[in-house]
Formats: structure tokens, C-alpha cells, sequence
């Protein structure tokens, strides 16, 4: 690949367009004067830098253009469901008789749904999850955090205390209580505008950079590569 009559070689790179900008970007730091002859890959870095971060202009968004955004992506700006919750693991090992398990496991269940003020008690003695050392507590979960049949039986709900059910996991059988649950909420713009900010920087960032490559593509002689908008502008 050649780049205005300079041999590249594109096989250190993904893609012959990465390499083609790359080359491209260290023509132009050298045209600059920020970048000498046989400059190595540090300081070729940094003279790249240095040409973006002078030819590169990015305006700062607007509150204007912020708000919109925000209102225009309202579910990215939601705080998550929270669930305190706690648990007694009946875990279920490789030729383990699962019937007399999931029996003993539902013997117990019966046991503190009428007596749910034993929960602590009888996961530290029974529990064979570490956390039967605090009472079968996991803290606060949040979606995914949990194997999909866990979250699904303390978050596809609305119960507290002590789950009607047991849930299998491939651990083996869960006594469920469930203490609290946090809905989640709209964070409000005023908290989230530095983050909406941020995204339209980064966004008008990035065609910021695609237009500069752009031109400076349309300037030179490029042969094995052809770019276009969806080469990223930034060294690699």
C-alpha cells in the first residue's frame, strides 16, 4: 500500500484503511514540524496528537442541545430496579439425590415462611453459600447481576419476605427473601447533563475527526485502500 509515493506496510494493522490513516496523520504531524525524521512510535504518537488537537476543532455543546438529548433518551438516564435480598443455598452436586435435597429444602421453606424470623439462623447453619456466614445476605442486586433464574424469581415481582417458592439454579435449590426493593427512577437533567455533554462530545469528537481525515484523503494519492466514514480518524 502506498500513501502520496510512501510504502506502508498495512500488516501490523486490522484493516489497510487504519494503516492508510495512520500514514496519513504522520504525513501531515511531519508537514507540521512536530515530527522529525525517523521519529519512533512514541513520539510519532504524540505528534499525532498534538496535529488533532490543534487542526481538530470541537464545539462544546449547547444546554440547549444537551436538553434535547436527554429528552431524546430518557431510558438511558434511569436509575436501576434494586432488590435487598437474601438466601439459603440446598446446593446440588454431581450424584447428589436431588429428591431428598429439594425435599429437605421445602421442609425449611414451609418452616420460615411461617417463621420468617429464623431466616438468619438457619442459613448460617445450613447454607452452603459463603454468605450463610451473614445470614444468607447478598446485598443489593440489580438486574443481570444474578444467574437468569435468580433474577428473574426476585425481580419479575412484586412480594417481599420470604418467596412462596423455591428457585433452582444449576447450584442446587434457593430459599429467596426478599427485605426491600428499589423501583428505579428518572435521574433528573440537572444530574444528568454533564453526562449528556459528554456523549455529544465524544459524538461530535468523532465526526469532527472523520471530516479532517476525509479531507486530507481527498488531497492525497492513496493506493490499497480505500477510506470512507467508517474508518475511524483516531491512531490506533
Amino acid at each position: 500500500m502506498r500513501v502520496n509515493d510512501v510504502e506502508v506496510d498495512a500488516s501490523a494493522w486490522p484493516t489497510p484503511q487504519l494503516a492508510a490513516v495512520h500514514e496519513l496523520l504522520r504525513q501531515r504531524a511531519r508537514e507540521l514540524g512536530y515530527l522529525e525524521d525517523g521519529a519512533g512510535e512514541i513520539d510519532t504518537a504524540r505528534a499525532i496528537e498534538r496535529t488533532l488537537a490543534e487542526e481538530v476543532s470541537v464545539a462544546e455543546p449547547s444546554e440547549e442541545e444537551c436538553r434535547r438529548w436527554y429528552d431524546a433518551n430518557l431510558a438511558r438516564f434511569r436509575s436501576a430496579d434494586l432488590v435487598c435480598a437474601r438466601h439459603i443455598l440446598f446446593q446440588v452436586t454431581p450424584g447428589a439425590p436431588v429428591p431428598a435435597i429439594r425435599s429437605l429444602a421445602e421442609a425449611m421453606l414451609h418452616e420460615l415462611r411461617a417463621n420468617p424470623e429464623l431466616f438468619e439462623a438457619r442459613a448460617k447453619e445450613h447454607s452452603n453459600c459463603p454468605s450463610g456466614a451473614h445470614g444468607g445476605s447478598l446485598g443489593q442486586l440489580q438486574r443481570g447481576e444474578t444467574l437468569p433464574e435468580f433474577d428473574a424469581a426476585i425481580f419479575e415481582g412484586t412480594d417481599t419476605g420470604v418467596l412462596a417458592q423455591l428457585v433452582a439454579t444449576r447450584h442446587g435449590f434457593h430459599i429467596v427473601a426478599i427485605d426491600r426493593r428499589i423501583e428505579a427512577r428518572q435521574i433528573p437533567y440537572e444530574l444528568a447533563r454533564a453526562d449528556a455533554a459528554a456523549e455529544l462530545r465524544r459524538r461530535g469528537e468523532a465526526c469532527a475527526l472523520s471530516q479532517y481525515v476525509r479531507a486530507l484523503a481527498g488531497k492525497a494519492e492513496i493506493q490499497g485502500a480505500q477510506l470512507d466514514a467508517a474508518v475511524s480518524p483516531l491512531p490506533q
